[in-house]
């Protein structure tokens, strides 16, 4: 599944021409484009997806959002170690022989 997150703008700059960000969402940081938001600041929230920040958002919004998705298991799921997942998929957990 690949979700909308959102997450906080850590540190902004320049990758071969392109506005690029470090981007923290709750733990976990990835590096992100900023050309849909050119005015996006260090210290905002963005909802992301596929490596873009698409929309501006609220601290407070961005912070529920990212409560429940971790609740649900949905972050560990999105950003999770592809190997841990792929080796606790293939473990035959639940299921029935």
């Amino acid at each position: 599944m690949c979700l909308a997150v959102p997450g906080r703008v850590l540190d902004i700059g320049e990758r071969d021409g392109t506005r690029m960000a470090t981007v923290d969402f709750g733990g976990v940081q990835k590096e992100v484009c900023l050309e849909y938001l050119p005015d996006l600041r260090v210290g905002e929230y963005a909802i992301v997806h596929v490596g873009f920040a698409l929309q501006r958002l609220d601290e407070e919004s961005a912070k529920q959002t990212l409560e429940l998705f971790a609740e649900l298991g949905m972050l560990q799921e999105e950003f999770g170690d592809p190997w841990e997942l792929a080796a606790e998929a293939g473990s035959g957990e639940g299921v029935q022989p």
